[in-house]
């Protein structure tokens, strides 16, 4: 059961994502192929107004298929090429037998081709394909996978503020003997700033504090109404064998109106935003190893974990469990996808901008290539983590 909670959590976040381009593309009169969460051969399929929606294999990933994606419609014969595209997408081999023998166009409904090389298009499809739209359309409809990431995220943490309340940066006591009384902090002081960088919630000073254990912090705070500054030098502790400053927080505070919760919502977003930036950055650094890196087989497996460990505490404790780091992972698949990578969303986006300030797009040949190896690089790096995963959980 808790292994099933799991699979439906992370199913939950993907299919949101896909959910983002899948409403922006209808919206934009785009024809919607095949909606799908997971990969691999289906399980379930039904189609409705013109879209197959599909349960498939695997539970990791999804799709939104859409007519012509990535296809140059001013070429000669631009609906070869979409049925190529679609031919593709499906893990099927291209050809032409969706034309009659004796070389006329297919059988034609809705002004749309009843097949595209052998794969049939759902009854009752309707739109036009991706490239006939405008730019800006094609813009909101991949940039609205990642931001609905971001709104997941956001409902996440109205969630587990509603009920296990919030954490502000207000210092609740300080410690004798620690540089924090030395520099004239105090209780109920709410720390705004350290170095210049904005702190929103408690969370905030803590990691910050553990990236720069033994670096001078100039820490901007409130007294009531004051906005006050100060400059302390953590100190080594022999006791807890790290660097302090001698300050702790209290515990969570539940929100006094809904516009708090809505505060808090955001600056608990704008945390996850910034650690998710500070992971790459050490990725990039090699300040971690490939056994700190997860995949979804040990995404599905701490997600199983967390279930196991909290159930005895009641079924509301999971749910905030459970819901605090699909709020990570929404993040992350948010951030991670607007990256200025080919195959990505961010990558597409980068695309569109260029063919919005050239006033055409670029070679969709030459695109096409570039997102394929991006695609062929990124498989390479997800087999390469499902092996890590595998690695790690044997």
């Amino acid at each position: 059961m808790s292994l099933l909670a799991a699979i439906v959590a992370f199913g939950l976040i993907i299919l949101f994502h896909e959910f983002g381009h899948f409403l922006l593309a209808k919206r934009g009169g785009i024809c919607v192929v095949e909606f799908s969460l997971g990969m691999g051969p289906r399980i379930l399929s039904t189609v409705k107004g013109g879209t197959r929606y599909s349960l498939k294999l695997f539970p990791f990933g999804g799709s939104c298929m859409m007519l012509g994606e990535d296809e140059d419609l001013t070429e000669e014969d631009p609906e070869e090429r979409a049925g190529e595209r679609i031919a593709e997408k499906a893990g099927m081999a291209s050809g032409k037998e969706d034309q009659t023998e004796n070389g006329n166009e297919p059988e034609k409904e809705n002004g749309l081709p009843r097949s595209y090389a052998g794969i049939e298009l759902p009854p009752g499809a309707t739109g036009v394909s991706f490239n006939e739209t405008s730019v800006w359309t094609r813009f909101l409809v991949i940039a609205a996978g990642p931001v609905f990431n971001f709104i997941l995220a956001f409902i996440g943490a109205f969630f587990i503020i509603c009920f296990a309340g919030y954490n502000p940066a207000s210092v609740y006591a300080v410690t004798e003997g620690f540089p924090a009384v030395e520099a004239g902090l105090e209780p109920g002081d709410r720390i705004t700033k350290l170095n210049g960088k904005r702190m929103w919630v408690s969370d905030d000073v803590l990691n910050y504090m553990g990236m720069h254990a033994n670096e001078t912090l100039t820490v901007e705070f409130k007294r009531g109404a004051e906005t006050m500054e100060t400059v302390l030098e953590p100190r080594y502790s022999e006791e807890y064998g790290r660097y302090l400053i001698g300050i702790s927080f209290g515990g969570r505070k539940m929100p006094e109106s809904v516009l708090i919760t809505a505060k808090y919502s955001f600056y608990e977003l704008f945390h996850w935003v910034d650690t998710t930036f500070v992971s790459l950055q050490m990725i990039l650094r090699r300040q971690v190893t490939t056994n700190d890196i997860a995949g979804p087989i040990r995404i599905v497996s701490m997600l199983d974990t967390t279930v196991k460990e909290n159930r005895e505490y009641g079924l509301m404790t999971v749910l905030l469990n459970l819901t605090n780091i699909c709020v990570l992972l929404s993040v992350n698949l948010g951030i991670m996808n607007l990256l200025p990578i080919p195959a990505l969303d961010g990558g597409r986006i980068v695309f569109l901008l260029l063919e919005a300030l050239r006033g055409r797009p670029v070679d969709r040949e030459k695109e096409g290539m570039i997102h394929m190896a991006g695609m062929a690089a990124l498989m390479v790096l997800m087999v390469f983590i499902l092996f890590n995963d595998i690695r790690n959980l044997l």
